[in-house]
């Protein structure tokens, strides 16, 4: 008898009991006799039998799906975060269903519709850089279906979250341009009406004010994370009567692109002007100069929002949890020069 056509009716009928008996020893149920419960699992041990996991599934109202829902899957950011969230869920036996949203509000409602459609037991989100609204992510919360946002949260949320330190790290960034002797620091911040933006510039603004900088509405900028328009922003930060002697960028590869700009412009790069990307992409270690930029400690972030999601469906009542995934500096060429006092 092959391992895939032993039921719970050939058990029985090898030990000459009844079905509902097998089915509840199986089920643990405390109402079989020990000895009884002990000699049904060996018998269906040596017949490897194996359960029905859609069965078993449906029964628990369970399909032991996540759902997850990126902006980017070319992203590498996104990409390390889905292998944290992958080994998470496949070492606990969950499968992983994989959305884009495109950056756009209306795809992410479309994707939140097919994962409900496909009653996954829970979602990861990182929203979109269209999103201004919350009402999609509402009816997953008044249908109680577990939801973890990550990297790109929402405030006025109460669900649970797992975010870098977006305001220390752009603190500690401008600090770092101030420290190589730039005085005339710009920012590229992303969409105003995401967390990781507004905290990202409130950090840039301060460090300004510490170091008694004045603060200029020309060298701040906001822009998608697409990169569709960094020639133009570039160029308009070029052709200022002051331009900036530093940029902090919104993302890896739009740094690159302003570093190309810069130097089609006849400017060198950090003589000129200093450049500090975000997300630490592979690609930061072989431009000239190699770029420096912000580890975002991605597939940590992950990991993190995996296990709280897989708590919460697990136990339904565990608390909400905000946990804080710490960024690292990492300092190469392309901020790295002699003071300019």
């Amino acid at each position: 008898m092959s391992s895939n056509s032993v039921t719970i009716k050939d058990i029985a009928k090898f030990l000459g009991i009844s079905k509902s008996t097998v089915s509840r020893a199986l089920s643990e149920h405390s109402d079989v006799n020990i000895e009884t419960r002990k000699k049904i699992i060996e018998v269906a041990e040596r017949l490897n039998y194996q359960p029905n996991a859609l069965a078993l599934n449906l029964k628990q109202q369970r399909t032991n799906t996540i759902g997850v829902i990126i902006p980017e899957t070319v992203n590498r950011f996104f990409a390390k975060a889905i292998g944290g969230i992958q080994r998470v869920a496949n070492l606990a036996g969950y499968n992983v269903m994989i959305c884009q949203s495109d950056e756009s509000y209306s795809a992410e409602r479309s994707n939140l519709r097919s994962l409900m459609a496909s009653h996954v037991d829970g979602v990861l989100i990182s929203v979109s850089g269209e999103t201004d609204r919350t009402d999609h992510f509402e009816v997953l919360l008044q249908k109680k279906i577990p939801v973890v946002f990550f990297d790109r949260v929402r405030e006025d949320l109460n669900t649970s979250q797992v975010f870098t330190d977006n305001y220390d790290i752009a603190f500690a960034g401008t600090e770092h341009l101030i420290a190589q002797g730039c005085k005339r620091v710009a920012i590229v911040a992303g969409p105003q009406n995401l967390y990781n933006s507004r905290h990202r510039l409130n950090g840039y603004l301060d460090a300004l004010k510490k170091h008694e900088l004045p603060v200029k509405d020309s060298y701040i900028i906001h822009s998608d994370f697409r990169g569709v328009n960094v020639e133009d922003y570039t160029r308009r930060l070029i052709n200022l009567p002051q331009r900036p002697d530093a940029v902090f960028a919104i993302n890896d590869y739009s740094a690159i692109e302003m570093m190309h700009v810069f130097k089609k412009n006849g400017l060198r790069i950090p003589q000129d002007i200093a450049v500090l990307g975000f997300n630490n992409e592979k690609i930061c270690r072989f431009v000239e100069p190699s770029l420096s930029t912000i580890d975002l400690s991605a597939y940590d972030m992950g990991v993190a929002s995996a296990e709280i999601l897989l708590d919460q469906i697990k136990d339904p009542g565990a608390p909400i949890k905000k946990k804080l995934i710490k960024s690292e500096l990492i300092m190469r060429e392309s901020t790295h020069l002699i003071s300019k006092h």
